[in-house]
């Protein structure tokens, strides 16, 4: 089967899912229930693809498939962020209680920390930043992490429950100035992203190689942080994070394409991380009857899965 098939096939199941929850047991009430099932629709897909998209440039950048962008500490640092908010501001602070503001600041802050730790570790050229990065990202995102338990600790009760609000994946409460903001940007960014296309399929040889092939490593492999960042940013501030999805779909787009080509891995994980989103919202909602939450299921499979790599890898 060709891999075109395969991404048609992808599109159909995504299609035939998002169709199941947007018209299944409505009730004849078209006026109340589809806008708040569009909204939904429109939350995951913009978060499927920023999570899907960013962790396959990740992978590439860093050559290893079991690392994902938020050992960044990127998901630390927007709850953090969040917490400081409220602790500093209180709960009816505007910057909590506008989802604009709200959505900004958050933005803001992730993409300045990750602009001012590229910044410092790419003063100078080496073959070890891509690793110093990862390093320094995992130790940040437990000092952010510890942080934000100590004011968790001191803050009110009530005010705690909003910053708990916050720390799980929620596509309930998306509003739908977010998405067009967030739409907006997800375009553009992708649009900017053309340009380093031609790219992508070098970088996945290594550093040397590429550097051989003619391709500006440093300066490409920069810009392209920033946009993983930026994309992470958005898929966090819109609907919270989502630890372990990017991980679960690249490498079942990886095990289904058997490619290295970027077009079809970046448009098949999109499509993968989709279907993945869909379908557990339709179990959350329709079999569970909202017991459990959605980034407790993806993160309980993801991490069975991050189990099994590790496993896998130490085998071989």
């Amino acid at each position: 089967m060709s891999n075109r098939i395969k991404l048609l096939i992808l599109s159909i199941a995504a299609i035939t899912l998002i169709s199941i929850f947007l018209f299944y047991q409505t009730g004849g009430n078209w006026d109340y229930i589809l806008p708040r099932r569009i909204t939904k629709i429109l939350a995951i897909v913009l978060t499927g693809y920023s999570i899907a998209v960013s962790t396959v440039i990740f992978q590439t950048i860093t050559n290893n498939r079991i690392l994902t962008p938020s050992i960044l500490g990127l998901d630390s640092l927007y709850l953090l962020v969040q917490t400081v908010i409220i602790f500093v501001l209180g709960s009816m602070n505007a910057a909590v209680m506008n989802p604009n503001i709200n959505f900004i600041l958050s933005i803001v802050f992730m993409v300045l920390f990750t602009s001012i730790l590229y910044k410092i570790l790419f003063k100078k050229e080496g073959n070890n930043n891509i690793y110093f990065l990862l390093l320094v990202g995992l130790i940040f995102g437990t000092f952010f992490q510890s942080i934000s338990s100590f004011m968790q600790v001191l803050i009110d009760p009530n005010e705690f429950l909003i910053v708990q609000d916050k720390m799980f994946a929620s596509f309930n409460n998306v509003q739908v100035e977010l998405l067009v903001f967030a739409g907006v940007l997800v375009i553009l960014l992708s649009l900017y992203l053309f340009r380093f296309f031609k790219y992508l399929d070098v970088l996945g040889l290594g550093r040397d190689e590429a550097v051989n092939l003619g391709v500006p490593y440093d300066r490409v492999v920069k810009q392209l942080l920033i946009i993983v960042a930026i994309f992470i940013s958005i898929s966090t501030a819109l609907v919270g994070p989502i630890t372990f999805l990017g991980l679960l779909v690249v490498n079942i787009a990886y095990e289904m394409f058997k490619t290295y080509k970027h077009s079809y891995l970046l448009v098949g994980s999109s499509l993968i991380s989709i279907v993945v989103l869909v379908g557990g919202l339709l179990l959350v909602e329709r079999l569970f009857t909202f017991s459990t939450t959605l980034s407790v299921i993806i993160n309980f499979i993801g991490g069975t899965y991050f189990l099994y790599l590790l496993l896998k890898g130490s085998k071989s």
